[in-house]
């Protein structure tokens, strides 16, 4: 049986967009504007919940337990994409944070239509991976009605993984159970139903921020800087390491170069190693004990 989903907000038709196929070109180019910045006032208004769910995973985190997307089509693959960014960013365990799209790794370069709808598939993936009650399940569908996303999370409840339910769409168009529900107002998009839209990009900045801000919230960041980022991947990354020593430390740049050398390019461990006065393995003894806080390993006053 086949549902009327005429009513989801992402369904309906943007008056405003009516004639966009005989639009002049720059009102056009305005009009997507206006309505891209509808994405990021969606997001704004769903601050408190947010919140919520970044403590979640933080949680999570702190225990050894994963955060894990589940989406089908563009919420999969942007699922999968902040997970990829994550370990070069922060330094973190590529199983810390994983993607699963309906239809595996071949959706993620193409469209695999028929698979979003099997709520079994969603749940044999999280059995693949093993969840466990320490683990967060984001699912993430624009409409709400997803039945992969769905059957993933109730397979997550039944393992007594926590559970946040991500969409576009307003909460009483959403049957799942969960333990948080961000919705965003995005609206209609400027082509009907085309949720790689407003709905992506809104969706991806609340991944950016749920991900971004667990991560500051277990020691991963430092101020604004990406202190456990490995700084001998590339050129780039190498200048970036030494700047942020300097940064936090005072250090010149000579300094900052042999620091990060002696550090074998672990930038929190250079910074402590300047702080503290200390080897490479006295700092790193310091981290674990300050349960990798930088600020909380160069502000101690214990020795080792």
């Amino acid at each position: 049986m086949i549902h009327d989903r005429s009513h989801i907000e992402t369904e309906k038709s943007n008056p405003a967009a009516a004639q966009l196929d005989q639009m002049p070109l720059l009102d056009a180019v305005l009009l997507m504007n206006q309505e891209d910045q509808r994405a990021a006032a969606a997001v704004g208004q769903q601050a408190p919940v947010i919140a919520q769910a970044v403590d979640l995973v933080a949680q999570a985190f702190r225990c050894g337990g994963r955060l894990v997307y589940v989406g089908a089509g563009t919420s999969g693959r942007l699922g999968i994409l902040d997970a990829a960014e994550c370990p070069p960013t922060f330094s973190s365990d590529p199983a810390m944070v994983i993607g699963v799209i309906a239809g595996g790794p071949p959706a993620v370069t193409r469209s695999i239509e028929n698979v979003e709808d099997d709520p079994q598939g969603g749940a044999l993936a999280l059995q693949s991976i093993e969840l466990n009650h320490r683990d967060v399940v984001l699912g993430i569908a624009a409409g709400g009605t997803t039945p992969f996303v769905h059957g993933a999370i109730a397979e997550a409840r039944k393992r007594s993984a926590k559970t946040i339910f991500l969409a576009c769409t307003r909460r009483e168009h959403i049957t799942a159970e969960a333990d948080i529900f961000i919705c965003l107002d995005t609206g209609p998009e400027i082509l009907t139903g085309s949720t790689r839209l407003k709905a992506g990009t809104a969706t991806k900045l609340v991944l950016n921020t749920i991900s971004t801000l667990a991560m500051a919230q277990i020691g991963k960041i430092y101020g604004n800087v990406m202190v456990d980022v490995d700084c001998l991947k590339n050129k780039k990354l190498i200048d970036r390491g030494m700047r942020i020593i300097m940064q936090i430390t005072a250090a010149t740049r000579l300094e900052a170069t042999i620091l990060l050398q002696q550090a074998n390019g672990q930038v929190k461990r250079a910074i402590v190693m300047r702080a503290r006065h200390c080897d490479a393995p006295t700092a790193d003894q310091i981290l674990l004990q300050s349960a990798g806080s930088l600020r909380q390993a160069i502000n101690t006053s214990s020795d080792i």
